[in-house]
Order: C-alpha cells, then sequence, then structure tokens
C-alpha cells in the first residue's frame, strides 16, 4: 500500500490502542491529576447547569466544558472522571480524520472519500506523542489542536465564514488560537495569490512576488513585501469574517483585563526569545525521520545545510552575526521560571537540570545546531514550497511562544503539526520509522506515568 492510500486498518488499530490506554489510565489515575482537579469540578459545574461560578486558577476559556457538556447532552453521559476523559479521547479519534485534507492538500492530492479512512500519514501525526498524551487526560490540548487544524483546511478550502466559526471555538479552548486563525487566513491567500489565474479575456490579476523557497534570496523577501500592497485589495474580502473574530478576541481581552482568565500572576507575557530556539530543537528531536527521508537522504541534507551555513563568505558572516545575536538573547533574554525549577514531575525539569544547567557555557554551545536544524526545516519543507509559505510559518511561531516564560512540550504542540504536515514527500519507509519512533516514546511515557508513581512525588509527565 502506498503512503497517500486510505488506511482504514491504521486507523482501526489507531482507536483500538487509544481506547484501550484510556481503559487504563482510568483504572491506575483514579483522582484528577496535575491540572485536571481545576478542571473537573469546573466541568461538573456545567454539568449540573452552574455557568457561572468558576475558579480563579483556570486560565483558558470553558470551550472544554461546553465540549463535555454537549457530550453529556447527545449520548447521556455522566460528567465523573472517567466519563470527561471521553472529550479529549474522542477528540484524539477525530484528529486523524481533520488531518487528513490537510495532509493532502499539500501533498496536493485528493483526499480520500469517506471520512473512515484517513490517511496512514494522518494517523501517524495524530500519534505525535504530545497529543497522543493529552488525549488521556481531560486537557484541552488535543481539543484544541483538532479545532485549529479545522480552521486551517477551511480556510484553504476557501470556507472562510466557516473557518472563522470554527477558528473562534479554538479561542474558547485556548486563547493564544487567535494566532492560528490569522494564520489559517494568511497560508489560504498565500497559496490562493499563487495558484490563481484570469479566466479567458481578462486581464491578468496582480501578482504577488514570491519566487520558489529554494531559489530565493533575502532580496526576493523585500521585493514581496514591496509587491504587496497591489494585491491587498484583492483578499480583503475574505478577511471579513476572520476580521469579526478578531474583534470578538479583542472585546474579551477589554472585558476580561488581559488574555489570561485566572492565575494572572503565574502567567505573566514575558519576552523569551530563547523559546524560539527551543522550539527548533524540540521539532527536530520528534521530527527527525521526515527530515533524513528526503531525497538523498541524511548526507544531502547535511551537504545543503552547511553550504546555506558556510557555503561562502557571504554566508559564513550571517551565521557568525546571527550566532552572535542568539547568544545575546540567550545571555539577556533566558527565563527560568518557578514552574520549571520546581516541579519535578515534568521531563522539563530534568532536561533543564542535566542538560541546559550542566555548565553555563552549554546553552550558547547549542546556537549553532539551533541554526542547522531551523536551515533543515526550511530546505525539507521548502520542495515546491514558495518563499512566503516557508516563512508564514515562523512568522506565526513568533507571537505565539515567545511572550510564554515557561518551557512547557505543550506550547510546541500545534506548531510542530503545522510545521510537519509541510513535508510532503515522506516515503513509506520514513512514515514507518516516524511512526515506530512515536510509539516508542508513547509506550515509554505511558507505562512511567501509569506505573512508575514515586511516592512523595507522583507520576511524570510532558
Amino acid at each position: 500500500m502506498s503512503s497517500t492510500e486510505p488506511a482504514p486498518t491504521y486507523y482501526v488499530v489507531f482507536a483500538t490502542i487509544a481506547v484501550l490506554v484510556l481503559k487504563a489510565v482510568n483504572e491506575e489515575v483514579t483522582k484528577p491529576y496535575m491540572d485536571e482537579p481545576f478542571h473537573v469540578p469546573q466541568a461538573q459545574a456545567y454539568c449540573k447547569g452552574d455557568y457561572w461560578t468558576w475558579d480563579p486558577k483556570i486560565t483558558t476559556p470553558p470551550g472544554l466544558y461546553v465540549l463535555s457538556l454537549v457530550l453529556k447532552k447527545v449520548f447521556m453521559l455522566k460528567c465523573n472522571l472517567s466519563m470527561l476523559r471521553l472529550s479529549p479521547l474522542l477528540s484524539l479519534l477525530a484528529l486523524p480524520i481533520a488531518l487528513t485534507p490537510l495532509v493532502s492538500y499539500h501533498k496536493r492530492e485528493r483526499p480520500p472519500s469517506s471520512l473512515a479512512t484517513p490517511l496512514l500519514e494522518a494517523v501517524i501525526l495524530a500519534s505525535f506523542p504530545v497529543a497522543w498524551f493529552f488525549g488521556f487526560l481531560y486537557y484541552t490540548e488535543v481539543p484544541s489542536l483538532v479545532s485549529v487544524v479545522s480552521t486551517v483546511v477551511l480556510a484553504m478550502q476557501g470556507k472562510h465564514w466557516l473557518a472563522a466559526l470554527i477558528g473562534l471555538v479554538s479561542c474558547t479552548f485556548r486563547q493564544n488560537n487567535i494566532i492560528w486563525v490569522l494564520y489559517a487566513y494568511a497560508l489560504s491567500q498565500v497559496l490562493y495569490l499563487r495558484f490563481r489565474r484570469a479566466r479567458p479575456n481578462e486581464k491578468p490579476p496582480a501578482k504577488l512576488h514570491d519566487p520558489l523557497a529554494l531559489e530565493a534570496s533575502p532580496v526576493d523577501l523585500v521585493w514581496s513585501v514591496l509587491s504587496a500592497p497591489r494585491v491587498i485589495p484583492d483578499i480583503l474580502l475574505n478577511f471579513v469574517p476572520y476580521a469579526l473574530v478578531l474583534v470578538a478576541f479583542g472585546a474579551f481581552v477589554v472585558w476580561n483585563g488581559g488574555i489570561v482568565l485566572g492565575d494572572k500572576a503565574n502567567h505573566v507575557p514575558a519576552f523569551h526569545v530563547p523559546q524560539l530556539y527551543y522550539f527548533v530543537g524540540f521539532a527536530t528531536a520528534f521530527g527527525w525521520p521526515a527530515l533524513l527521508s528526503g531525497k538523498g537522504g541524511i548526507s544531502a541534507l547535511s551537504r545543503d545545510v552547511y553550504a546555506r551555513m558556510f557555503g561562502n563568505k557571504r554566508n559564513t558572516i550571517v551565521t557568525g552575526v546571527v550566532s552572535a545575536v542568539m547568544c545575546f538573547t540567550i545571555h539577556e533574554f533566558t527565563i527560568q521560571h518557578p514552574f520549571l525549577l520546581s516541579d519535578n514531575r515534568h521531563y522539563t525539569f530534568y532536561i533543564w537540570r542535566r542538560v541546559f544547567l550542566l555548565h553555563p557555557v552549554v546553552p550558547y554551545i547549542l546556537v549553532p545546531g539551533y541554526i542547522a536544524c531551523a536551515w533543515a526545516w526550511y530546505l525539507r519543507i521548502g520542495h515546491d514550497q514558495t518563499l512566503l509559505q516557508n516563512l508564514l510559518l515562523p512568522v506565526f511561531v513568533v507571537p505565539t511562544l515567545l511572550p510564554t516564560p515557561l518551557l512547557e512540550p505543550r506550547y510546541f504542540l500545534i506548531p510542530y503539526i503545522l510545521l510537519r504536515v509541510q513535508v510532503k514527500d515522506v516515503p513509506l519507509w520514513g512514515l514507518v520509522l516516524e511512526g515506530l519512533w512515536y510509539g516508542a516514546i508513547n509506550a515509554v511515557t505511558m507505562w512511567v506515568f501509569l506505573y512508575q508513581e514515586r511516592a512523595g512525588v507522583g507520576r511524570f509527565m510532558w
């Protein structure tokens, strides 16, 4: 079976394993854990019709609780812990279905006609460890991801009013999804401008300067910006539904006195530049099978990355300057959040202490690696993509991650999925390797979470 054919068997296996894992989680973790003690009582209040009581420690809007309330009404479910955990599980089961048209769009293939046959690649991406893990706890991550992916898909299909509506729903799971609503619009319009053609006997439409990514130079980016005003009138009408969402979000911020709903003292926006570097490292650590499975493998990718960094005198100078700037930002803007230093139930606690705090020079030694990884992703997704397509995601990642003071893998979930789907030519062996890699991580992290609880510490999780 080719990687582009429907894979119902894989989806059945995915769903079966997910249901069995949830059963194990409910048997072993019988009380709300970590953030669940805040979310579960709030959802139960909604189930009782009490929509006005609000726990001030909860930072996100009530989309998750409304979703559980709808499921309760439709399927006559109880609002105990086990049943509430069905909300993220059902979202996890919907994720391959939501991802399939997005994967197909990037591959320029027609998606399967049946929702019951998501692509193998979509099933594997839905097994991404951070998404998989939080599909079994009463958290917002997976419903948030599904709604964002659906927003992007609908926008790319030109269904902008529906995309804006689902985008608004996504903001009820996590407020910063407003960034991804705007990303969905921007991506859809970049693709529209790239592929639109004049009708017979009509004047050719205005063109946006947007050359192929791997052939572009920094000067092309300047020309792209300068050419933007002439195409804005052609894409302005499509922005109307998204503008309404933006206005609604702005009204919420004014009413709330900020973006965060509760616990504002521990969620103060920051200028956390190294968070962008951590994301590049995170994406490479998880996505290496997709990175290395391109034409020519690791040797070709390494040569291309080296050429971009040191291939000529100009590139070498640019790499040196960028490295110096990154080292400066690491020195000035590294944030060690109190939660990162004190909560030893998360893997980031140990990564920070055993890697970043190993020696004061370690964060700076990693800088060339960050640059190399960034170039690797740029080159890998750049096949058959334009300059603006390649740069669009990084532009929207900045306002998403820059204000977040805490090193938290969950913050990287949506950017990673939107980055990974842009790798359009992963061969079957690469997908199998990626699936095995994700599966191994999932097996270990879930086994540790369920069966290696430490007295006085608790259960380990992302």
